[in-house]
């Protein structure tokens, strides 16, 4: 996987998405970053903790997806940023926040079809 160009791809969809981190399903960040020019709201040490929660949560529903299914994404809206967490197949993670204004249904839906 091209993860420098699939971020690249990503951050194009929209001027709403302030930053998209890939990491496998440790949390190893294997690529990511903020839009240029997007005032970054939390400390590097923040986001590294707040990937590290996502990834846990999202292991935690891979193992109930036996009973529930598979999961699609998730989505946490907040007073200042929307953040959507997404498998990108089986070994990755995509953690991508937006703007709150932001449609995020059609940008889940783009990057559904771009995923490997």
């Amino acid at each position: 996987m091209n993860y420098q160009n699939l971020h690249k791809k990503i951050m194009s969809m929209s001027p709403a998405i302030r930053f998209a981190t890939i990491s496998d399903m440790n949390g190893r960040i294997k690529y990511g970053g903020h839009r240029k020019g997007v005032k970054n709201l939390l400390t590097p040490s923040e986001s590294r903790e707040s990937l590290k929660l996502a990834v846990t949560a999202w292991r935690l529903r891979s193992k109930l997806s036996r009973k529930i299914g598979k999961g699609k994404y998730v989505l946490a809206e907040y007073a200042k940023i929307k953040r959507i967490t997404m498998p990108l197949g089986n070994k990755h993670l995509l953690y991508l926040t937006t703007s709150t204004g932001v449609n995020h249904a059609k940008i889940i839906n783009r990057i559904v079809r771009l995923r490997p």
